[in-house]
């Protein structure tokens, strides 16, 4: 893309599309899960845009966001369709991001890989709808123009998505540092081969959910239960006899641990914190998930 947008350096088009460009990325990866697919989403959104009259055009900003919802709606429909012949559980594509989502506290939840996951749950539309209304702040009126919707319809859809949100998202946000300081007793704990204390960390109902894509082993099926997991991950590193490393990171907008073994990056860790414990944790070994959680990625909501 930013082949194409040096051509028209200069010129109205590609100021306001670099102008919008970060919230243009942001709609499309919490629509989709996938930074991959968001980027395609934005060279399609921009081929778009390259061909309108802008003496048309009250409102780039609206109208930018209008095009990349309805693309990604478009792709999110044939990446359902993927998501159904994927190995094992699918897991939202990790982002290593900016401090200043962590300090966000809306943007940091609707990026969550516990959100992300409660999304994969909606529809299309229905996702679309809660995405731009719940952590965008559009109106029923410019949602119903970008997915193509009445504004009775999307009033509707949007009462019904968020009541389906609310019974699956955590009840509860924790402190960054509430956060990081569990994790550091769990890396702690792992790093030691501490049955017991990896035990005390977890939620006695803690599920792990791993995505290898078919690429990297990985469980096929969520573990569930604290000391079920500890024996699942203390006896593969036994079994491989692995050095086993955790770096601390910040991933969509919380903390995270970067995984490694025998010093080479082998996945990420994110995890979802109640009450003390882990209650959730999410490990991504998919090779091709894995490749923007080096470079920082801006995300934003204004």
């Amino acid at each position: 893309m930013r082949g194409g947008m040096s051509e028209h350096a200069g010129d109205p088009a590609t100021e306001a599309f670099v102008t919008y460009r970060n919230l243009l990325f942001t709609v499309a990866y919490e629509m989709l899960g996938s930074a991959a697919d968001a980027e395609d989403v934005l060279q399609e959104t921009w081929l778009r845009w390259v061909e309108v009259d802008l003496d048309h055009v009250r409102d780039p900003r609206a109208y930018l966001v209008r095009t990349t919802t309805r693309q990604a709606l478009n792709r999110l429909r044939s990446l359902k369709r993927r998501k159904e012949d994927y190995v094992g559980p699918w897991l939202p594509e990790p982002l290593l991001t900016t401090p200043d989502v962590a300090e966000d506290v809306a943007l940091a939840e609707s990026v969550s890989m516990a959100m992300m996951l409660v999304l994969e749950t909606l529809s299309p539309t229905e996702r679309a709808v809660f995405v731009l209304h719940e952590a965008f702040g559009l109106g029923y009126d410019e949602i119903a123009e970008a997915v193509g919707k009445s504004r009775d319809t999307v009033r509707q859809v949007a009462h019904r998505a968020r009541k389906h949100v609310d019974a699956r998202r955590p009840r509860k946000a924790v402190a960054p540092s509430e956060v990081r300081a569990v994790l550091a007793s769990f890396q702690r704990a792992l790093e030691t081969r501490d049955f017991q204390g990896l035990v005390n960390v977890l939620a006695p109902d803690v599920v792990l959910i791993s995505d290898g894509g078919g690429v990297k082993q990985a469980a096929v099926r969520p573990i569930v239960g604290a000391e079920k997991f500890v024996r699942y991950v203390l006896g593969g590193i036994e079994k491989f006899g692995a050095d086993l490393a955790a770096e601390p990171t910040t991933l969509n907008g919380g903390p995270a641990l970067v995984m490694r073994v025998n010093g080479e990056m082998d996945g990420i860790l994110a995890c979802h914190v109640a009450d003390g414990r882990i209650t959730g944790l999410y490990f991504v070994r998919n090779p091709e998930k894995l490749t923007r959680v080096a470079e920082e990625t801006v995300l934003t909501l204004g």
